[in-house]
């Protein structure tokens, strides 16, 4: 599958410019998987180059956001944010196909801190992956790429603030560098509800996300101004409140213009309404219903752009919900929904998976996911909570699966983006994303691989 030396990535190289669709995948299977540094390099060289010819390129979503917030782009949809796990390649080709048919240019590609880990994807991989399949599916224009949950360990930061600030920062500058241009600073585990007033709960959230803005700005390339989104409310305890909203906002604004004037803050907020990552897997493995709270997220969400002037509030927590409610969202003015686990059960309970690569997963999980299980857990609740683990040891093996397999799968996923996207209202979003995200020269990421700056302890974070 992969090129095997320089002299195969040079004729795959020239090959590309002629819009070869097989050097271009083998291209993209030797950026991922080659042993050899040198070779991984080379051939992400050579696509990025014909990216940058064809116009396809990592942007930022924050001029886009304000100018929601201002009221100058109407808040009739809502940006689908896609968390982007098993299958990557596959995956981010069927979501492009998805916009490319409807003409919507306002999504996200995501990958959270914790999903980094256990999917084997370090941001320069990532960014080189989607931005391969926008290349491959005759995409132009901007591709917004994010860090998603980009999050304060609250039991690691109490016991070593320092350390895990640094571990933070860390990743967002590696993040930056490979080309994310979005980032979504979570320190909402440290609000501290044992606290008198709003304002003492939101005070380290507040007070820390404007220390990581002020290092995003000082991290971000000349002539981009990244997209960094807060957070009021950890996802799966109780629901946000306008008050909470105002009380970070207080905080946060402070803290920011102690740090000096004029540093560009936040374009969105994150809040919660009811849901729960991964959602809740009842005994026999499927998913428990949820009572979604769409009033508070219509009311922050208009509080957010009439008084702060930013884009809305943002639902995490929702791939798992009924797809009748999706088109909630632009209705309550929602900005942004982040959408992940959803796309991974359908990898792994498609039915043409073959049932002996499914079940070495799960043995697999037996064995190396053991002491996740808890005692009241069925196998069907240990298999749904902990197979996601498995994307990064089995990375090949889904990326190597028959091409018909991966059509099928890919196909399931590309109707599943359709419907989504539709009912997100993102139809017809290319034209205003290509106007509030043009190309800004020099902020084309290098095809270097940067050695992680992480271990497995990223898998503590948290991530639906």
């Amino acid at each position: 599958m992969e090129l095997k030396n320089l002299d195969e990535i040079r004729h795959a190289r020239a090959a590309l410019a002629s819009s070869s669709p097989d050097a271009l995948d083998r291209l993209v299977a030797t950026g991922v998987f080659a042993a050899d540094p040198a070779l991984k390099e080379a051939a992400r060289t050579a696509v990025f180059e014909q990216c940058q010819t064809a116009g396809v390129y990592p942007a930022s979503i924050h001029d886009l956001y304000l100018a929601r917030g201002r009221g100058a782009v109407p808040p009739t949809f809502t940006v689908p944010a896609i968390n982007i796990r098993g299958m990557a390649y596959e995956t981010a080709r069927a979501l492009f196909r998805a916009m490319k048919a409807l003409d919507a240019g306002a999504v996200i590609c995501e990958i959270a801190r914790s999903e980094i880990t256990y999917t084997d994807q370090r941001p320069s991989e990532y960014v080189f992956v989607v931005l391969s399949a926008a290349l491959r599916e005759g995409w132009s224009g901007p591709v917004f790429l994010q860090g998603d949950h980009f999050q304060m360990n609250a039991k690691k930061y109490l016991a070593d603030p320092d350390t895990e600030m640094a571990a933070v920062k860390k990743l967002t500058a590696e993040a930056l560098e490979a080309g994310f241009y979005n980032i979504d600073v979570d320190t909402s585990t440290l609000v501290d509800l044992s606290k008198t007033t709003l304002e003492e709960q939101q005070a380290l959230n507040g007070g820390l996300c404007a220390e990581l803005t002020e290092f995003i700005r000082q991290h971000e390339p000349n002539g981009i101004t990244t997209s960094v989104g807060g957070e009021i409310g950890e996802v799966g305890s109780k629901n946000s409140t306008v008050e909470e909203l105002h009380a970070f906002m207080t905080v946060y604004r402070n803290a920011l213009a102690q740090r000096g004037g004029g540093l560009a803050g936040i374009s969105k907020i994150s809040v919660q309404t009811g849901t729960s990552r991964g959602g809740i897997p009842m005994p026999d493995g499927k998913v428990a219903d949820v009572k979604l709270d769409f009033e508070t997220l219509a009311n922050l969400s208009r509080i957010a752009r009439e008084q702060y002037g930013l884009a809305g509030a943002v639902q995490h927590g929702a791939s798992t919900l009924p797809a009748t409610l999706f088109d909630q969202f632009p209705k309550r003015g929602a900005c942004e929904i982040h959408l992940a686990t959803e796309f991974q059960n359908m990898i792994f309970e498609h039915p043409r998976l073959p049932e002996s690569l499914r079940q070495r997963i799960y043995d697999w999980l037996r064995q190396n996911a053991a002491d996740e299980r808890k005692p009241s857990d069925t196998e069907e609740q240990f298999i749904y909570k902990t197979r996601k683990k498995a994307l990064g040891p089995f990375k090949r093996d889904l990326w190597s699966l028959p091409a018909d397999v991966r059509a099928a799968i890919a196909g399931t996923l590309e109707q599943k983006f359709t419907s989504l996207l539709t009912m997100l209202n993102s139809r017809g979003t290319r034209a205003v994303a290509r106007e509030h995200a043009p190309f800004v020269p020099g902020s084309f990421p290098k095809a270097g691989t940067p050695v992680a700056v992480h271990g497995p302890e990223d898998i503590t974070g948290l991530h639906d």
